[in-house]
């Protein structure tokens, strides 16, 4: 249980640094896309780190799944994935990064690159986490 939560709260802390590392190179974008005129009122600011933290908690707390060795893996997939993007699409719209002046081809292309982000995220962690076990496992076969 505490080896869960352990990796659970390393899992929180990374997703959150993710989505605000990732929150803060767009920021940069549309800063020199508006020429250094972009601002936000009414405490957007607030509300969109906010979002960051919970779209972090999205994507984070949901990874307990693959501690589960009785679900197949692509369940994992859909259950850590599913609610990640889920809640990503409900803090997007709540926090005015999609709708309001978006068109449907906008609010579709805005979908799509944050799926397409989301999915290449997990495949770098995949990769990292699966290299890892090959040199565990290269370890043990070498103290035979």
């Amino acid at each position: 249980m505490k080896e869960t939560m352990k990796d659970l709260l390393k899992s929180v802390v990374i997703s959150i640094g993710m989505a605000m590392t990732i929150f803060c190179l767009v920021g940069i974008v549309f800063d020199i896309g508006y020429k250094g005129s972009f601002s936000l009122e009414n405490y957007k600011f607030t509300k969109m780190v906010t979002g960051c933290v919970l779209i972090g908690l999205g994507f984070g707390v949901p990874t307990i799944v693959y501690r589960k060795e009785s679900i197949p893996m692509p369940i994992k997939v859909l259950i850590h994935m599913g609610t990640g993007c889920v809640i990503y699409t409900v803090v997007a719209y709540a926090v005015g990064w999609m709708g309001g002046v978006t068109n449907i081809w906008q609010g579709i292309i805005i979908g799509a690159i944050q799926l397409a982000v989301a999915f290449i995220i997990w495949f770098c962690f995949v990769r990292y986490y699966k290299a890892e076990a090959r040199k565990m496992n290269e370890k043990i076969q070498g103290m035979k």
